[in-house]
């Protein structure tokens, strides 16, 4: 194959070093933007046409063109070159080819700085509905295992030791309150990307009477950037993601930990389907929860991934440097995993089954409705509650010590460490009443599990991309 000519050598007089191509060289990281790349070619071509910077005949020429390299790309019938050093140069030499010196019109009034970043902020702002759609599947998926499970008692922990008891459907919808803050952050995202950068130039922007209100319309942006410096050099909307992307990764490890750790044998609460397991090549009885280990993992991918975008972002003066290249390697890494988590976790949870009896049998043989008799305490016999603490802590001590429930010490006994407490407590020691009694604002009883659920279907409908 013959080397393409890289007229952006002309001030040169000797030719790229082939390590330079190799290190200079983005094709490979962003020639997933052609289509993008192509759009706003074809907004730009469009607007120039009708500022009456170019012709009409230039400007159909240049569109039927650009129509034609994007069938070639899709059908795998283009032929990418490095040396042309990117998508656009490529996209750019292709158009020579094809339609001549109209080609060259194209540029005007544009740089690839501008150019740049525009096709990746529409390349986002596609990307960031997908993710934001995804989820919106998962919240639906945590709100109905949540609803299916809502009369289960479930241990609730705190330092990975049993703390109170909450209902199994109380559990789901934390993390589903998780995930709703996501879909928040990459709505605010999506506000910054959402600005047309195209007309900026390189960094100061044109003496051509462009219209950059035709190409926000056409591009779909609700408006263009305001300076032209800081278009070019901006990158915080890419830190935006990344890090809408990390927090995300992060509440959806955490939901792989505990996936991981209550399908364990020695817990065995969760049992996940088949298809989400593997085995051991050496001991054949085993399941390993992979699809949450491995989601585990990506978090930690995409959470450096934020951390290089920093580090990368820190130094850089105005406007552009070549620095910024690297980021959509950055962007592209992160969506990768976090749609494959987002899949991945949605199986998850929708094939989750809880092992009722074990779980409930493990709370029953716990003292976690130790709170529940100190607030009986407060409430039936007025102390203050760190009063109530202390004596309840002695209860617990002895029911310890003789291997009961605190639901099973008789009444003789409880009168021993105070004559006042009286039959009544027991029912509040039941755990169900336990649960139900909690009727604060967002608590763990049932009918407010319910009202937490009915808002969060209520927040689902009137999401929109």
């Amino acid at each position: 194959m013959s080397i393409k000519k890289n007229k952006l050598r002309n001030r040169f007089s000797r030719e790229a070093s082939q390590s330079f191509i190799n290190i200079n060289s983005s094709l490979e990281n962003d020639k997933f933007l052609f289509n993008e790349d192509i759009e706003a070619s074809i907004a730009h071509a469009t607007m120039l046409s009708s500022q009456k910077i170019i012709s009409n005949k230039d400007a159909k020429n240049i569109i039927s063109g650009l129509k034609k390299i994007k069938s070639e790309i899709k059908n795998k019938k283009f032929i990418f070159d490095d040396n042309l050093e990117d998508i656009h140069m490529n996209i750019e030499h292709r158009l020579a080819e094809l339609i001549g010196q109209a080609a060259e019109r194209l540029h005007t009034g544009r740089s690839r700085n501008d150019q740049v970043v525009t096709d990746l902020k529409l390349w986002m702002k596609k990307d960031n509905r997908l993710i934001s759609k995804k989820i919106k599947k998962l919240k639906l998926s945590l709100i109905q295992v949540a609803n299916k499970n809502i009369s289960i008692l479930f241990p609730g922990l705190t330092h990975l030791q049993t703390a109170q008891p909450i209902s199994a459907g109380h559990f789901f919808m934390a993390y589903y309150e998780m995930f709703n803050r996501d879909t928040i952050r990459y709505s605010d995202a999506f506000k910054r990307i959402n600005e047309n950068p195209l007309g900026a130039g390189a960094l100061a922007g044109t003496n051509f009477p462009i219209n950059r209100n035709k190409t926000t319309k056409m591009l779909g942006f609700k408006r263009p950037t305001r300076n032209s410096i800081d278009t070019v050099s901006d990158r915080d909307f890419v830190v935006d993601f990344l890090s809408s992307s990390s927090l995300l990764a992060v509440h959806l490890s955490r939901l792989a930990e505990e996936i991981a750790f209550y399908c364990s044998d020695l817990v065995n609460f969760f049992k996940i389907g088949d298809q989400l397991m593997s085995s051991s090549s050496i001991m054949p009885q085993k399941k390993n929860p992979d699809g949450a280990e491995l989601i585990r993992a990506k978090a930690s991918l995409i959470q450096g991934n934020l951390s290089s975008m920093l580090s990368l972002l820190k130094s850089l003066p105005l406007t552009y440097s070549k620095d910024l290249q690297e980021d959509k390697v950055l962007v592209t890494s992160s969506s990768k995993n976090i749609h494959l988590c987002l899949d991945c976790m949605y199986e998850l949870i929708s094939s989750i089954q809880i092992n009722k009896t074990i779980a409930e049998q493990k709370l029953k043989f716990s003292y976690a409705n130790a709170t529940e008799l100190a607030d009986w305490l407060v409430l039936n016999l007025g102390y203050s509650f760190r009063k109530a603490h202390n004596l309840t802590a002695q209860i617990v001590n002895f029911a310890e010590k003789k291997n009961i429930n605190l639901n099973k010490i008789s009444m003789k006994d409880f009168q021993k460490f105070d004559k006042n407490i009286d039959k009544s407590v027991y029912e509040t020691l039941d755990l169900k009443n336990s649960i139900n009694n909690k009727k604060s604002y967002g608590g763990t009883a049932i009918s407010e599990i319910r009202k937490m659920i009915s808002l969060a279907r209520k927040e689902l409908k009137n999401e929109k991309y």
